[in-house]
């Protein structure tokens, strides 16, 4: 049987409250009843004590005196067979009367006993202590008084209980009421949530456990938003892996084959220039070609390299070296687009544990971006330096990682998008018409993937990627490598 948690609550705290109100109401009452029993019975004791100690005679016209003092009824035994009484048409002691009793303290409202047809509440008393002793007088008190006086008492008590108990329903049912609107809004947006809207709920105004409880749920919502993002990127990115790794493997292909037509005709060429100088410019342009081939052949097999699986590969590289052979592949373009590249190799050089294919196509992909974002006649800067390594310490490296290598490449573009600057490095954003958005992307993931993080950073109108990546060995010496600019027209 299903049983709602308003119920479950509502249900004990109702019966717990009724329980307590209704006791401290029966209590009351009860105590209000034996209040005015009291209070009659102190007035017959009045009544009883002067009747007893005082010396006026005891006639019907005293009696009805006290009767109007005490609202009680007097009927007086004198034993030889008269009766006094306030009662009219009583001739007779009535049947059931009490035994009387000689002390005027213990009269109590004794049983009940019928007078012509009326019923009164008896006691007696010997008049023992008078001159005219031996008489017995009776007083009958009107139960229907007793019952008015006593209805009096009790009736406060009962209302209060009542409303008490009324009032307490009431904001019970309010309370669980509300309570469980609010649950059934949680449960509401659960059932959205599982529907696929992840969209925030109003948080309850109340600073309570439920309102915990909507927080909590907002955030699993946002998380389960930036799950489905992420699980729906991944899905594009393993389809684009899929189609762009096919069409890579093809233009590579392709590529090799015009790389070996070019270096035929390449090796014609210097034949004739040996027999001709003059032909010397075309041997040159060939040779243009070709590194621009091969630079298309490498980024093609390392992209190719990218989507492969398995155990990565380890081995000690030269951060120098690879720098300087992507800057030794994009300087022809440099020269033809007019760009300042500057870069001096450092004197000492530092080592490191990675793939050097794609710690290659890393810093081809970043200093490429930069010459391509500082266009015809603008400038790109690229330094070297050790520093005392801000990495996580990486389980892998047998020292510690104590040391870091930063690779800054400086360009004086406009620099990215406002609207996408927070999200540069994730994959499908990009700021350039014809881009994918996936190169940052990569760069990111082969950074990480060797322990280690890139930055950027927009200073003096100029535009700086960081690359911080763990060495193995620094050279003694190794500070900061001075960029020197070199003409465009200089290799």
């Amino acid at each position: 049987m299903r049983w709602r948690i308003r119920s479950q609550l509502l249900i004990p705290l109702l019966t717990l409250l009724l329980g307590v109100v209704g006791i401290i109401s029966a209590w009351t009452a009860v105590a209000s009843a034996n209040r005015a029993r009291r209070d009659i019975e102190t007035r017959m004791h009045g009544s009883a004590r002067t009747v007893t100690h005082a010396s006026f005679p005891l006639n019907r016209q005293t009696l009805l005196l006290m009767r109007e003092l005490s609202q009680a009824e007097y009927l007086l035994d004198e034993g030889d067979g008269n009766i006094t009484a306030t009662l009219k048409d009583v001739r007779a002691l009535p049947a059931g009367l009490p035994e009387p009793t000689d002390d005027p303290e213990t009269l109590q409202l004794g049983p009940r006993v019928l007078v012509n047809g009326k019923a009164y509440l008896c006691n007696g008393l010997r008049l023992s202590q008078r001159s005219d002793g031996g008489s017995v007088l009776y007083i009958l008190y009107p139960e229907s008084l007793w019952r008015d006086a006593l209805r009096d008492a009790i009736r406060p008590s009962l209302i209060l209980g009542g409303l008490a108990s009324l009032a307490s329903l009431i904001l019970l049912l309010f309370v669980g009421r509300r309570l469980s609107r609010r649950i059934g809004e949680l449960e509401r947006r659960t059932r959205q949530i599982a529907d696929g809207d992840f969209s925030p709920m109003p948080l309850p105004r109340g600073d309570d456990e439920i309102r915990d409880l909507a927080r909590s749920i907002n955030e699993m919502a946002e998380r389960l938003a930036q799950l489905q993002d992420t699980v729906q990127k991944t899905e594009r990115l393993r389809l684009l892996g899929q189609v762009s790794g096919g069409l890579a493997h093809q233009l590579r292909n392709g590529v090799a084959g015009a790389r070996l037509a070019v270096q035929l005709h390449a090796r014609e060429c210097q034949r004739a220039s040996e027999l001709n100088p003059e032909t010397h410019g075309d041997a040159e342009a060939l040779d243009v070609a070709l590194r621009q081939l091969a630079l298309l052949e490498s980024n093609l097999k390392r992209f190719l390299d990218l989507g492969r699986t398995g155990q990565e590969r380890r081995e000690t590289c030269s951060l120098t070296t690879l720098v300087d052979e992507a800057v030794t592949l994009l300087r022809p373009r440099c020269r033809h687009a007019h760009i300042e590249l500057a870069w001096q190799p450092p004197e000492a050089d530092a080592t490191l544990s990675g793939d050097a294919g794609q710690l290659g196509h890393l810093f081809l992909n970043v200093i490429g971006n930069a010459v391509e974002a500082a266009g015809p006649g603008g400038l790109v800067r690229v330094e070297l330096q050790i520093a005392d390594c801000r990495l996580p310490i990486d389980p892998k490296s047998a020292i510690g990682n104590r040391q870091s290598a930063i690779v800054e490449i400086w360009d004086s573009g406009p620099g990215p998008p406002p609207e996408i600057c927070e999200r540069l490095f994730e994959p499908f954003v990009t700021g350039k018409r014809e881009g994918v958005g996936l190169g940052l992307a990569v760069t990111r993931q082969v950074t990480e993937g060797h322990g280690g993080r890139i930055t950027w950073k927009r200073e003096a109108e100029q535009t700086c990627f960081v690359i911080e990546l763990p060495v193995i060995e620094a050279a003694c010496g190794l500070g900061r490598a001075t960029a020197k600019p070199q003409p465009a027209g200089k290799g």
